[in-house]
């Protein structure tokens, strides 16, 4: 498996398992304490996704600097 295979293959695991958490948080009840732990839960799910999928796009070095 290329580097690019397995960033591809990486990128779409990373977004099933953010539906996946984000299916699992609607079930919880609707209580104070599950309404916090499905926002938290919800909020690192998906910045995997996202956070992966930026630096997989990225170009050159000077994109990940700061």
């Amino acid at each position: 498996m290329t580097n690019n295979e397995f960033g591809k293959t990486f990128e779409l695991r990373t977004k099933k398992f953010s539906i996946v958490v984000i299916r699992l948080s609607s079930s919880l009840n609707n209580s104070q304490e599950a309404r916090v732990l499905r926002n938290k839960l919800s909020k690192s799910a998906t910045s995997v996704e996202t956070n992966y999928s930026e630096a997989n796009r990225s170009r050159s070095d000077s994109d990940f600097k700061t």
